[in-house]
């Protein structure tokens, strides 16, 4: 079945360094419990990269330049039981960036080595298009997540990669 794309646009950067990965731990809100990058929803008057650029400072307190953002693709995700949640986000890579990650109520910051991911405490699609992101590889694709817990993905055959 073909789907509409959603109308919520949403943004996530990840940050690499150092053969590392930063993490934010969401301790409210959507995602409560969950490792993820940095982002949120693209406000009235914004452009995606404009967005991408204040999520990422809000939730890091850290600082970067759109010249040092790389897109990586987009995710359609969806939630049948919550079709309010329903997003596309655009992905991006921040190749440099200044500061220090400072806690907020909304985040806190953990640095992990690549090959110790937490996917496990992270978005379920996660294992599957962040390996492909970290490779340097565009993704595009969708996500359903499970009727019941919002959690597992039921359906990602439609992810792949990009070649322009």
């Amino acid at each position: 079945m073909e789907r509409s794309r959603p109308t919520r646009q949403c943004t996530l950067a990840i940050l690499v360094s150092n053969n590392m990965i930063l993490l934010g731990m969401k301790k409210k809100g959507f995602g409560l419990g969950k490792y993820n990058g940095y982002g949120g929803k693209v406000e009235s008057g914004e452009t995606i990269e404009q967005a991408a650029l204040r999520e990422f400072t809000e939730e890091s307190h850290l600082q970067t330049s759109s010249r040092d953002l790389s897109k990586m693709g987009e995710i359609d995700f969806y939630f049948p039981h919550r079709p309010e949640f329903n997003q596309t986000v655009h992905i991006y890579r921040v190749k440099r960036f200044s500061g220090i990650p400072q806690e907020t109520d909304e985040m806190s910051h953990h640095w992990f080595d690549l090959d110790k991911i937490p996917y496990s405490s992270m978005w379920d699609g996660d294992k599957h298009w962040l390996p492909l992101v970290l490779q340097g590889k565009k993704v595009r694709g969708h996500f359903v997540f499970k009727e019941l817990n919002q959690e597992n993905v039921v359906d990602k055959k439609n992810l792949e990669i990009m070649t322009s």
